[in-house]
């Protein structure tokens, strides 16, 4: 037996048969390999988007979907290298259909051939207008309920105060509103200026998708003021005129007067006395200067101060007093 191990051909057979096993191993593990690289597998990709052909465009679609969902089957390596890269494309093909409704497929390019597609949705209903472009005023808004109590929206303004939207005909024909809405946090008190996004919206108030608007964005301007109410100014005589000189009529230099402040204090308001010192007229001087102070639980009055003018009858049979120069006037003057 040591001799046989020790021969020359013992060693060379078995280094031989050493090497046929290590190949076959070798190979063994490679066919493995390639043949989990040539499985077949599915994969589904989402939201592909969807290019669209067409040659007018005085035409336009509605209808189509910006995207749609793919699944790819066929080897492992073939389907990842088509996830990876996405160098593949999906298009509907409209060049040579006319204005109305139509079904069409969604078609596909640059996929291998080795790979089976399947596109949800395969086809797509579609409708084709003629492009139509008009011009719309803008109408914009605020949310009263964003003032402070106490305030109230005066007007609001946007500039410009039309747009131009584009889009198919039935679309531009079922606008009602244009709107362009100013939001912002709660509390507002003091006018302010800023911008605000246009959107169309049809009777029902649901917003109109697949037009274009010129411009997206404006500036709105909104004037806020403190609630108001106007009231008739009432006089209130208050002391005792000066002996000899009659009173006959108190005229205020305005009639009516603006009071400021919440609502439930201002509008519970029917007028505003203005109560006068007549024992402060004299011959001479028939002119009043009162302040005007605002009415409980409101802010502020405007004007803030009021002139009521005196006009008298002076007797002048009764001895003027003293310190009180008589009018060179006529008995039953007035000034």
């Amino acid at each position: 037996m040591d001799k046989l191990m020790d021969s020359p051909w013992f060693l060379r057979i078995m280094a031989l048969l050493l090497a046929f096993l290590l190949f076959f191993s070798v190979k063994a593990d490679e066919d493995a390999v390639n043949s989990a690289n040539n499985g077949t597998i599915t994969e589904e990709i989402e939201d592909v988007e969807l290019e669209v052909f067409y040659g007018d465009t005085n035409l336009m679609v509605s209808g189509l979907p910006e995207t749609v969902d793919l699944t790819i089957s066929g080897p492992t390596s073939t389907v990842q290298t088509a996830r990876q890269l996405k160098d593949f494309t999906l298009f509907v093909d409209l060049r040579n259909m006319t204005i109305g409704e139509h079904r069409v497929p969604i078609q596909t390019e640059n996929f291998s051939e080795q790979l089976r597609v399947q596109i949800n949705p395969a086809f797509v209903d579609i409708t084709i207008e003629e492009r139509v472009t008009q011009e719309f005023r803008i109408d914009p808004e605020m949310n009263e309920r964003l003032l402070r109590e106490g305030f109230v929206l005066e007007e609001i303004t946007a500039d410009p105060n039309s747009v131009t939207v584009t889009g198919p005909k039935s679309v531009i024909d079922a606008i009602s509103f244009v709107k362009a809405t100013v939001t912002g946090e709660q509390g507002v008190n003091e006018s302010f200026t800023t911008e605000a996004r246009v959107r169309v919206l049809a009777n029902d108030l649901t917003k109109l998708e697949n037009v274009e608007i010129e411009p997206e964005v404006v500036k709105v301007s909104v004037e806020i003021q403190e609630y108001s109410k106007e009231v008739p100014v009432v006089i209130k005589e208050n002391g005792t005129p000066p002996t000899g000189i009659r009173i006959d009529e108190l005229i205020p230099s305005s009639k009516t007067v603006r009071v400021y402040g919440p609502k439930n204090a201002v509008d519970p308001l029917n007028e505003y006395v203005v109560e006068v010192n007549t024992g402060v007229i004299t011959p001479t001087d028939t002119t009043i200067e009162t302040e005007l102070k605002a009415p409980k639980g409101t802010t502020s009055v405007t004007p803030a101060d009021m002139t009521v003018e005196a006009e008298i009858t002076v007797d002048e049979t009764v001895e003027a007093p003293d310190g009180v120069e008589k009018p060179e006037v006529s008995e039953n003057s007035s000034s």
